[in-house]
């Protein structure tokens, strides 16, 4: 990732702009405040002309490996720079706007990944059970572009029942991690399953539907998960799978 620069207007991006992998003529971002701490989400629809250079470079030229750095339950390739790019000098002004990142803090990128769900149900870790949060830091951003065409699984908030909590910062790491043990503990010896539904200890409060070429934005410290469709989701193939481009950064 050394070849991305960052300050704090924009990604500097050295390629001829003919070689752009998308192009966006125009966006029209809508900004929803969810859950009981009010928390903007950003909708993109329709964010690129076409995708056609992009899914090609999915489908053709990466290869998909096993993550083993993280819990996610599925396969990733690298995303071309090129690409993440684009994205983020399309939104960044965006984000510092809507969640008013303090202007002095610099665009860091951090992960950039083509991400296919593809692990069985019975497979899973008991972390990989439950929502979970991407960091607490507070200027962490995950954008996510759908990809492929639909049906696939929605993108569902959550908040924890017992503290009330919707985002997850470093003060409130020890409470919440104490007391989700009791999820663990209730099904230590139930058949491993995604979570998709609410239950005694997180209620899904939104839902961001699927749809190809829908970009999201939101914070990393929100508790979410994909409501995996076993019909649809469980699926390595780029081609057919619930495709997507994942992009993070930090403002630091």
């Amino acid at each position: 990732m050394s070849s991305i620069t960052t300050n704090s207007n924009h990604v500097n991006q050295q390629q001829n702009t003919t070689d752009s992998i998308i192009n966006v003529s125009g966006i029209k971002p809508e900004v929803y405040s969810i859950g009981q701490e009010q928390t903007p989400v950003i909708i993109i629809d329709n964010f690129a002309d076409d995708l056609f250079t992009l899914l090609d470079i999915a489908r053709q030229q990466v290869q998909f490996t096993k993550d083993d750095g993280s819990y996610y339950p599925g396969v990733r390739a690298p995303l071309p720079q090129r690409y993440a790019i684009e994205v983020i000098n399309q939104v960044f002004q965006l984000i510092y706007d809507v969640y008013r990142v303090p202007h002095h803090l610099r665009i860091k990128p951090q992960i950039l990944s083509f991400s296919l769900i593809s692990q069985a149900p019975d497979s899973l870790m008991p972390l990989q059970r439950l929502p979970h949060f991407d960091t607490p830091e507070p200027y962490y951003f995950a954008i996510l572009h759908y990809l492929n065409d639909g049906p696939h699984g929605n993108t569902a908030f959550f908040r924890h029942k017992n503290t009330g909590f919707e985002r997850i910062n470093e003060a409130r790491m020890e409470h919440y991690f104490t007391s989700a043990k009791a999820f663990l503990t209730d099904h230590a010896k139930d058949t491993p399953e995604y979570f998709v539904k609410s239950d005694q200890h997180y209620d899904i409060y939104h839902q961001i539907e699927y749809r190809p070429n829908r970009l999201v934005i939101y914070p990393g410290n929100m508790l979410h998960s994909t409501l995996v469709d076993l019909r649809t989701d469980i699926d390595d193939n780029p081609n057919t799978g619930r495709l997507t481009a994942n992009i993070f950064i930090n403002f630091k």
